[in-house]
């Protein structure tokens, strides 16, 4: 099974609506792997959840789906959708993963919590990124999945190239997420960036060369 054995305890607010929670994760050498929830109006989606002790989940709204950017982020998704009866999305093109979704999406198909899907290659052919467009005082969301991440010194960096099967398509697919518009940038891997992120990513490009 692909779930970390590890329980995150406390779970952050970012904006309204949206929560953030992270473990070190053991299986990935104690390296923090991070997971979200968009809560908007009747819906809340659980994006690439690792498990959130039972005390911080009760605090949020009762989860109705779960969103996965890839296979290799299904972490807790099995054990939301047996303890909420919920359906777990997986992209149409992923391999098999531990158990079958509910549903399957591809480029371009909205997601509950009108999450918009958009390929981002590189980790593997079968990865995306998930886009939330601004709404009134919401602000817009990209949440960013297995590209770049938080070291433990705090600085973003690419995830390591020997982690990727095509490290020249990740830093396209990182050049591409730039066109797009969002104000924060969630991550799988590290803390939500709410400060001029496309800023931060411009210059983790121009750093990389």
């Amino acid at each position: 099974m692909s779930e970390p054995q590890e329980v995150a305890d406390t779970v952050e607010l970012v904006a309204a609506g949206l929560y953030h929670w992270r473990i070190h994760n053991n299986s990935i050498g104690g390296h923090v792997s991070s997971s979200h929830a968009l809560c908007t109006g009747e819906e809340c989606v659980l994006i690439d959840p690792v498990r959130l002790a039972d005390e911080a989940l009760a605090s949020l709204p009762r989860p109705t789906a779960v969103a996965l950017t890839a296979r290799c982020h299904q972490r807790a998704a099995w054990r939301y959708r047996r303890q909420f009866d919920i359906p777990v999305w997986l992209p149409e093109d992923a391999t098999p993963a531990d158990e079958e979704p509910d549903q399957r999406y591809g480029e371009g198909d909205i997601l509950p919590g009108g999450l918009w899907a958009i390929r981002t290659p590189g980790p593997e052919w079968s990865h995306y990124s998930f886009l939330l467009d601004a709404v009134g005082d919401r602000p817009s969301v990209l949440f960013c999945s297995y590209l770049v991440g938080v070291t433990d010194d705090d600085e973003l960096s690419f995830i390591p190239p020997a982690y990727h099967e095509d490290p020249e398509a990740t830093r396209g697919s990182v050049e591409r997420l730039l066109e797009l518009p969002f104000e924060i940038l969630c991550l799988a891997h590290g803390a939500p960036l709410t400060n001029d992120p496309k800023g931060v990513l411009r210059s983790l490009l121009e750093a990389a060369g």
